[in-house]
């Protein structure tokens, strides 16, 4: 069975407008898959809409915000009628890095919201038609940062162990119904996002990937759930899953410090 017959004739990719997302949109267009983009930013959101385009699909964009309270009303309007058979949920970035206690609540469920409420309300949207059709696939992007807490950024790693354990649930779930479902795991990855967050890409032995590299990794691996640890991270991956946990939270947050910049 081709991608298009598994996964199409429609697909809707929640931060679909740059980097990973954008990514996503382009392989997916040379697959023959029309396209559902959203995004916040208008200008990158139709960028990547008229390359898809140019690939030969039909796209569609919706300019939404995640966190609003009516952005699933907003992205039915687009999608309702049309038979969407992959969602990949792209929008998970770290929003707020602070430590907790001193830090700005409110922002810190802005980060729950987008990675958990957000990412439910579509998997449970677009799963439960996927699964009555009995064809799909649902594709959490994830990150290294869910194995393993880091200071200043301790909600933004809880939410992501949250999305990896969700996913491995769902995969159960939904594998008897024609379904696919993968969590994929990135690293330090070479985003418009982590770029203007300032991160070091250039300090020695940093293992970095590529927006297209981890987006065709995860197409290639959709069927391979509920986990596919994306960029030669698996390494990583198993040693933040072990023990003691102390020791490597330490190591960790040394690691992530010198990737940051100097306040």
């Amino acid at each position: 069975m081709s991608m298009n017959e598994k996964y199409g004739p429609w697909a809707v990719i929640a931060g679909g407008s740059e980097g990973v997302g954008a990514a996503f949109a382009h392989q997916l267009a040379e697959a023959g898959i029309n396209l559902v983009l959203i995004a916040r930013k208008p200008e990158p959101l139709a960028e990547t809409a008229a390359a898809a385009r140019a690939r030969g699909v039909e796209v569609l964009t919706a300019q939404v915000d995640l966190l609003d309270p009516v952005a699933l009303p907003a992205i039915r309007e687009v999608t309702d009628g049309r038979e969407v058979g992959l969602l990949i949920f792209n929008a998970g970035a770290n929003s707020y890095g602070h430590e907790f206690v001193t830090g700005d609540l409110s922002r810190v469920r802005g980060v729950i919201d987008l990675n958990i409420t957000a990412q439910l309300a579509l998997a449970h949207h677009f799963g439960a038609l996927m699964a009555a059709r009995g064809r799909g696939g649902i594709l959490l992007v994830g990150s290294l940062a869910g194995y393993l807490g880091q200071a200043e950024i301790s909600v933004y790693s809880a939410v992501k162990a949250f999305s990896r354990v969700f996913a491995e649930g769902l995969w159960l779930e939904m594998r008897d119904r024609g379904v696919d479902v993968l969590e994929l795991v990135l690293g330090v990855t070479r985003t418009p996002a982590m770029e203007r967050a300032g991160l070091a890409f250039d300090l020695p032995g940093l293992n970095v990937a590529e927006p297209e590299d981890v987006a065709r990794e995860g197409l290639a691996h959709l069927a391979d759930g509920p986990v596919w640890v994306a960029g030669g991270n698996l390494a990583a991956a198993e040693k933040r899953s072990g023990f003691p946990r102390a020791e490597l939270a330490l190591a960790a947050h040394e690691a992530t410090r010198k990737l940051l910049p100097t306040r």
